[in-house]
């Protein structure tokens, strides 16, 4: 099966951070991973007033749905991250951009919010992926 497909076509801006087009080949599993937020096993809130703990937090917990649905980071082609409007984006985005850069990057939307669902989140992160096997 061929592999999935991202594209930084010229006339956009390149980045290192996030592709502008994915292609997943017919076959593939799709994966859909809803937002997670900064939050423990029993639903606490962790790293309260900090996007940099909190984003760091969201995604491990996205990498562990990613998981068990038999899917890695490699895998993802769309991510979503929601920052509460007056959150440090910088900080944030920072905190997880290492993980999300790579040779073939995601997707990524990033926007600001008005809040979340969990009180005192300040990030909420999502993804789609595709497994071809």
């Amino acid at each position: 099966m061929a592999p999935i497909q991202r594209i930084r076509p010229q006339g956009l801006v390149s980045s290192p951070a996030f592709s502008h087009v994915a292609i997943v080949p017919p076959g593939a599993t799709t994966i859909y991973v809803g937002g997670q937020n900064a939050v423990d096993t029993d639903g606490s809130l962790v790293g309260a007033g900090d996007a940099a703990v909190q984003s760091a937090r969201a995604l491990a917990n996205a990498k562990t749905a990613l998981a068990a649905a038999g899917a890695t980071l490699g895998d993802v082609v769309q991510w979503t991250v929601l920052f509460v409007d007056g959150a440090d984006l910088a900080a944030g985005y920072g905190a997880i951009a290492s993980e999300l850069a790579s040779e073939e990057p995601a997707l990524v939307t990033a926007a600001r919010v008005a809040g979340q669902g969990v009180p005192g989140a300040l990030v909420e992160i999502s993804a789609v992926a595709a497994v071809v096997r």
